[in-house]
């Protein structure tokens, strides 16, 4: 339930992007996790708290959820790492040609016995993070 309650997503159209900045949408999202962090203390929450935002690529958006979570237990179904980049996340949201959609130019040749067996390695998803709980950590993305 606090997954979907606390997960928004983001988006804009072409226009949108192109007038948009990496640095404007970084500090936004910092002034959105400092506001955060105190309404988190104000309820006098005692525990670990994490806002987090990720391009979905798939999805074509940028998306920031809170958790009352550390960053290595995030609610995700593959493999993230947490990152203190949150430039490279804006930019590579900003910088999407066709969001939620895949060129077929982009598409490669998939090697079916290594699917089968498995072996498929599957590329981390980028994460930022900052601790907006009680404990005040040094983590990623704490400013």
């Amino acid at each position: 339930m606090e997954v979907e309650t606390n997960t928004w997503l983001l988006s804009t159209d072409e226009a949108g992007r192109a007038s948009s900045s990496v640095t404007e949408v970084v500090a936004a999202f910092h002034r959105t996790a400092a506001a955060i962090r105190g309404r988190v203390r104000g309820m006098g929450h005692r525990g670990a708290a994490t806002f987090y935002v990720w391009h979905d690529a798939q999805a074509g958006q940028l998306r920031c959820s809170t958790g009352s979570v550390p960053p290595e237990a995030l609610s995700f179904g593959g493999p993230y790492t947490a990152s203190d980049d949150l430039d490279a996340i804006v930019a590579e949201y900003l910088a999407d040609e066709s969001p939620g959609f895949v060129l077929w130019s982009d598409l490669e040749d998939v090697d079916h016995r290594a699917e089968q067996a498995g072996t498929e390695p599957e590329i981390p998803l980028s994460v930022w993070v900052s601790d907006v709980g009680d404990e005040g950590g040094t983590r990623p993305g704490r400013r």
